[in-house]
């Protein structure tokens, strides 16, 4: 093994760890005692639309903000508890509170001006409009023979 080996491999997970650090979502501006989440998605596509369904259970809609931008779909808000138990002995805590973010690159390409969106019983179903289709241009390829 060359000597070099060892310390291309810590820097590696240096620069990952670094990477972490500064990803907003993760952690919430540099406040690392804040809780975070990324919310599991579906994304599905019918005929007309690209659909996108999360289960945000106990969130309230108005606390959540979505935007579609260069086919980058944008899911980001805040659960937050009304009612947190002062005494920590839980023996388990799964349920999820504070704030979450999750993008997801769309698989074609939407109406951006058209996205709308529906909160029903902790499911947000978001409904993006496919972008008519672009016909492909076909190029015929001239070979030169020398």
């Amino acid at each position: 093994m060359e000597k070099n080996m060892l310390p291309r491999i810590w820097d590696s997970f240096s620069e990952m760890e670094q990477m972490v650090r500064n990803f907003p979502a993760l952690t919430n501006n540099g406040d690392f005692n804040q809780k975070t989440f990324v919310p599991a998605v579906d994304i599905y596509e019918t005929k007309e639309d690209v659909m996108v369904e999360t289960t945000l259970p106990g969130v309230n809609p108005e606390q959540i903000e979505i935007s579609v931008e260069g086919g980058v779909l944008t899911i980001q808000g805040e659960s937050k508890r009304e009612h947190e138990i002062d005494e920590k002995n839980y023996y388990r805590k799964e349920v999820r509170s504070g704030s979450f973010f999750r993008q997801v690159a769309l698989p074609v390409s939407v109406q951006e001006d058209n996205v709308s969106a529906e909160f029903e019983d902790g499911v947000l179903r978001i409904k993006c409009p496919k972008s008519e289709d672009k016909k492909s241009k076909k190029v015929n390829v001239k070979i030169i023979k020398k």
